[in-house]
């Protein structure tokens, strides 16, 4: 049951991309009960940058990017700030913990979306993965893909998910060049409205501030020094356990989180344009919601399986209801208006995607 680790060919890989706060989570659960469908949700949200970049690396190197935990999600847990889309942290019974152990990057968001077991299915994976031979990242990540579509009865099409993607295109397009991309996207006031009130993007926007004041481009080049001549309730952030009143109770103008949606589309519609047209295509979020099953149809031919009636039922019954459309118009004028106005280079780049 090796998959792409015996040479044999894996499943397709798609990914949808996509700003976060627009539906996504939902979608990749109705994705998930697809039976032709390898759902690997918020995959690559929980791996560091060089985990697809990097050099050629053998199977043990492979393994640690999967099982070392995410140092900043594993401290928000601590913290008592953690992001509604993780799973592992709900489950009992299970043996890591953020804080005694960690929590291995795979099983935080991507395993218990798979399986009720996902200790026994990160123990089944140890040997496979640690056995594999040097290759580039991206061989290893297709027979990952491999290996989980076996164990999960063969699944035709891996489609990975995650929140805040759209920096990722370049990355993913580069390692997977015939991998197909779903841009899932939402009107913008809206989507910065529910950033503005979500833990992870609040967090997002403390250390893009954090990067900004010290001139960097990563967490990753922050020095002793770079830290201290930040200011206390910056700094604090930093820690491996903080208060969370910082990020959850600090006063975060909603214009700003329009501004991070308008960068964040204009980047990637950019970056997708480099993607050769037959494999790529947006899926509007109000349009999912007011049309599931055409949607999800047209969704289902383009990465490459069937359109299985009783999953069309299921997944528009699953969608009905969960979308909060229209919610931004119940700002203040005053602060819409700026919030549309942060907004505008992000729907025009839409516009012209």
């Amino acid at each position: 049951m090796a998959g792409q680790g015996n040479g044999t060919a894996g499943p397709a890989p798609a990914f949808v991309v996509g700003t976060g706060r627009s539906g996504s989570t939902a979608l990749s659960r109705v994705l998930r009960a697809h039976p032709q469908v390898l759902s690997l949700n918020e995959l690559f949200a929980c791996m560091p940058g060089e985990a697809l970049r990097g050099p050629a690396l053998g199977g043990p190197e492979f393994w640690r990017f999967l099982r070392e935990p995410n140092a900043l999600f594993d401290s928000m847990i601590r913290s008592g700030a953690p992001l509604p889309e993780f799973l592992y942290n709900r489950l009992t019974g299970t043996r890591y913990s953020a804080h005694t152990t960690g929590i291995p990057a795979l099983s935080l968001m991507t395993l218990p979306h798979l399986t009720d077991e996902p200790d026994a299915l990160l123990d089944a994976l140890e040997p496979v993965v640690t056995a594999w031979p040097v290759r580039p990242p991206a061989a290893h990540w297709a027979a990952l893909f491999a290996e989980l579509a076996d164990r999960l009865g063969g699944r035709r099409v891996a489609v990975e998910r995650s929140g805040y993607s759209l920096g990722r295109v370049a990355t993913l397009h580069a390692a997977f060049p015939e991998a197909r991309f779903v841009h899932l996207y939402r009107d913008g006031p809206d989507c910065a409205l529910s950033m503005s009130r979500h833990p992870g993007y609040r967090m997002i926007a403390l250390q893009r501030d954090i990067l900004a004041r010290c001139g960097l481009d990563s967490p990753s080049e922050l020095t002793p020094e770079h830290v201290a001549g930040l200011p206390e309730d910056l700094a604090a952030l930093l820690r491996p356990e903080f208060d969370p009143a910082l990020v959850l109770e600090r006063p975060m103008p909603v214009a700003e989180f329009g501004a991070l949606w308008s960068e964040l589309v204009a980047e990637g519609t950019e970056a997708l344009r480099a993607v050769p047209a037959p494999l790529r295509t947006g899926l509007g979020y109000e349009r999912l919601l007011e049309s599931p099953h055409d949607e999800l149809a047209r969704l289902a031919v383009f990465v490459g399986v069937d359109p299985v009636p009783q999953w069309l039922e299921a997944g528009a019954d699953h969608l009905d209801g969960t979308g909060r459309r229209g919610s931004a118009l119940r700002l203040d004028p005053a602060e819409l208006e700026l919030l549309r106005e942060r907004c505008a280079p992000g729907v025009r780049a839409l516009a012209v995607a």
